[in-house]
């Protein structure tokens, strides 16, 4: 329509974008078509939505009478392949699932749209969910907005890519090693992985299903930190705590989200598992130096046994059964292609498994640990391991309380790596992946980005192990100037609202 002004629509923060619609200065129909419009252009591009859902525009009619405006009134969402629209697939990039679908809206969708939102497309996503680059054999591979020869991260690449590339003004994905985190890292915008409980999970697919070793999380990916918070204070209403009596019902706390009190800060620069690149390493420097001319004060904190948690807790926990579950869900499929090692681990026989650990224990430590977490386990061992997380987690929080902490500010894994790398690089995830073990809640925010210098000093790069790893890493990064790069900002569980008060700090600074 000539009257309509994409421009300047597609540019509007979702908090204004919202205010406006609500107010009536915009009728919800131009900003529905404005954002169709721009998602056509960046599916093109990136090939990141998997589905139109049909009904947003029944939906966008009856939105307009509707008597009661939600926060998110007018408000076009994109949505994960793998969270439940009535009468839609969620093929979690499989075969099998194709032609099969849900019966109902996760409790997610349903309440956006009872807060007026109008969920539009459903985007792409790894096979499996268990992978954090964007391919499958229905959909095929989703591109970096920002350059097409890097991977948008996963496994919601999708809805990094969309929202990314301005065709979607607000997401929502899942996170169960990273997966909200990579995309928003890679695509240079913004996310929050709550604690694992504090939106709902009814009607969300999951890649390995019954794990309670590590917590998968529902959440939202947006250009800014306001427009999370304005997602939240939307999710966490009377709507969500009655459609699923098993969420905590924890209304968004304002106050702490507002407040402007200094912070007491935990920071790291490495975890000494997987070695960051340098301009991961500037990004958390420069950020602290922000963080303390604005009166807050950094305490350096110490991390140890990150090599446990990723093998012992994560890989061994999400894969317990030997991987046997893992494996069933590729039965009949075609291509198991974006999950190599693991899948090819989670086949072979244990007796396999315990000699290929003991060979190559000596020469790469850290591929004969991978090997032994793919063994499968008795019912004791699985409790005993859950045993383990839970004290973990306990002397974590102990370290922190000791520090008197109130948040943490973390490397976040970047510059976004070449397409194809992340199948061959599992144990990057270090970073991210700790976070779901723990359970705490976990943002991102965009803070730089990839000078000519990082790339000079990328020629030093030589990781803790000097593996095969370490030496792919280091050329997944290559060639990334101008790339963003990004922090990771932590709170306790239950502590969201911190979470995005702390990365609204470090996004305005």
């Amino acid at each position: 329509h000539p009257s309509v002004n994409m421009v300047s629509i597609l540019s509007l923060p979702l908090p204004e974008l919202s205010k406006k619609l609500r107010d009536g200065s915009l009728p919800p129909d131009h900003v529905f078509y404005a954002y169709v419009g721009k998602a056509l252009q960046i599916a093109t591009e990136t090939n990141c939505i998997t589905e139109f859902l049909q009904e947003s525009e029944t939906q966008l009619r009856k939105a307009k009478l509707m008597e009661k405006q939600g926060l998110l009134y007018g408000v076009p969402v994109s949505i994960k392949d793998s969270i439940d629209c009535q009468g839609h697939d969620s093929t979690l990039g499989f075969i099998k699932n194709l032609s099969k679908p849900a019966a109902e809206d996760s409790v997610v969708v349903q309440v956006l749209k009872r807060q007026g939102a109008i969920p539009f497309v459903k985007t792409n996503v790894p096979q499996s969910l268990i992978s954090y680059d964007c391919k499958n054999l229905i959909f095929g591979q989703t591109c970096n907005p920002l350059l097409y020869t890097r991977t948008p991260g996963g496994s919601s690449g999708g809805e990094g890519a969309l929202v990314g590339g301005g065709g979607s003004v607000l997401g929502i994905g899942t996170d169960v090693g990273g997966s909200l985190r990579f995309p928003a890292a890679f695509c240079g915008i913004c996310a929050i992985k709550p604690t694992g409980n504090r939106l709902s999970k009814r009607g969300v697919m999951a890649g390995v299903v019954g794990q309670k070793a590590v917590a998968a999380a529902v959440g939202p990916l947006a250009k800014d930190v306001e427009s999370l918070a304005l997602c939240l204070r939307a999710l966490l209403s009377e709507d969500m705590f009655s459609l699923d009596s098993t969420v905590p019902p924890l209304p968004f706390n304002e106050e702490v989200y507002s407040s402007t009190k200094p912070l007491r800060i935990g920071y790291y620069e490495t975890d000494f598992f997987t070695m960051p690149s340098p301009a991961m390493r500037r990004a958390v420097r420069e950020t602290k130096q922000l963080l303390e001319e604005a009166g807050h004060t950094l305490v350096p904190f110490e991390l140890t046994n990150v090599d446990c948690v990723v093998f012992n807790y994560c890989v061994r926990g999400m894969f317990a059964d030997g991987g046997r579950s893992f494996v069933k869900k590729f039965k009949g499929e075609m291509e198991k292609g974006g999950t190599g090692l693991l899948f090819w681990l989670a086949k072979a026989p244990h007796w396999l498994k315990t000699l290929l650990s003991w060979i190559a224990k000596p020469f790469v430590p850290r591929f004969s640990s991978i090997v032994r977490s793919m063994k499968e386990n008795t019912v004791d061992e699985v409790w005993s391991l859950h045993h383990e997380i839970e004290d973990f987690c306990h002397q974590f929080i102990a370290q922190w309380k000791k520090l008197n902490l109130d948040v943490m500010l973390c490397p976040m894994l970047g510059p976004a790596l070449g397409i194809g790398y992340p199948a061959k690089l599992s144990v990057a995830v270090s970073y991210t992946m700790l976070y779901n073990a723990l359970d705490f809640p976990a943002g991102v925010v965009p803070v730089t980005l990839v000078t000519d210098e990082d790339e000079e000093e990328l020629k030093g790069y030589k990781g803790y192990y000097q593996d095969w790893w370490d030496r792919t890493l280091v050329k997944a990064f290559r060639g990334s100037v101008g790339m963003p790069v990004a922090v990771q900002c932590v709170a306790l569980p239950w502590q969201e609202e911190l979470c995005l008060r702390f990365m609204k700090e470090v996004e305005t600074l």
